[in-house]
């Protein structure tokens, strides 16, 4: 999904809930051509891609291109890795 499609109202300022941390919210770069390994999450997270262009995939077969505004709300327990096309930045929130 992509944030800008949360924001439909004719509104100068609207906000949309995508996620109510629990933990800790940060930062990670993946430089171009390089993965974040396939891992497991014990808790739900959000990943916000905020410039780049990765892919997120996972062991049910969800294939996300990761883009600048796109987003992937991640389960707890399922596999998961981060293959970045070119050099990503994103926010993880837990």
């Amino acid at each position: 999904m992509n944030l800008k499609d949360l924001h439909t109202e004719d509104k100068a300022v609207q906000t949309y809930v995508l996620f109510e941390p629990t933990e800790k919210v940060i930062s990670m770069q993946i430089a171009k051509g390089e993965q974040l390994k396939e891992h497991f999450t014990k808790i739900p997270a959000l990943l916000v891609c905020i410039s780049g262009n990765a892919v997120f995939s996972n062991e049910n077969g969800d294939v996300i291109n990761l883009q600048s505004g796109v987003y992937v709300n991640i389960e707890e327990n399922i596999k998961h890795k981060i293959d970045a096309i070119e050099e990503s930045n994103f926010l993880l929130i837990k």
